[in-house]
């Protein structure tokens, strides 16, 4: 099926979209869990928002597989920082509480504290990312995309063991970091 997008077949990225939709849509579910309760974003718009940022009927040259799903799972990722960094913006009401007006002891959207714990693994990731930059991809496609070891070895074009070794310095990494962050 790749290939058949590769030599523009027209419904080539159609019956893709059909073909990977459950799973991108548990790729979805498992990214929104993560987040923070009152999340207004469904993993159902993640997914085709996502599909669209990936080219939609467009789709360009994917390796294999597992390049589609990182692709995908970066996209998805991207979308929720950019959310994130929305609803703490000033004029988006940020350091600001919304309730609900029925019950206005309870909060319907993030709290403020889920989406700096987001963007601080997002900053720290990009800080990995500038001095090692295959460490820092090993944790997306392992950590965002759900890959395995090796798959994220394949993925890389690195040996299974250089990626075990990868994984556990780029976890130590960043839990210090974010721990330094957090004071």
């Amino acid at each position: 099926m790749l290939n058949k997008i590769e030599h523009d077949d027209s419904q080539a990225a159609d019956q893709l979209l059909r073909v990977v939709y459950d799973e991108l849509r548990k790729l979805a579910s498992a990214k929104m869990a993560r987040e923070s309760g009152g999340q207004t974003l469904q993993p159902t718009a993640l997914v085709h928002e996502a599909w669209l940022r990936l080219g939609a009927d467009q789709q360009p040259t994917w390796q294999n597989r597992a390049h589609f799903f990182a692709s995908a799972a970066e996209a998805m990722r991207r979308i929720l920082i950019e959310r994130a960094r929305r609803r703490r913006a000033r004029r988006h009401g940020g350091g600001l509480q919304r309730v609900d007006v029925n019950d206005p002891a309870q909060a319907i959207a993030a709290p403020p504290e889920a989406d700096d714990e987001l963007l601080a693994v997002h900053e720290t990731l990009e800080r990995l990312a500038r001095h090692e930059p295959r460490k820092a991809e090993l944790v997306k496609l392992r950590y965002f995309a759900g890959l395995t070891l090796e798959e994220s070895a394949e993925v890389l074009g690195v040996a299974v063991p250089t990626a075990k070794r990868d994984w556990a310095y780029a976890r130590a990494w960043l839990f210090n970091e974010v721990k330094r962050l957090r004071g």
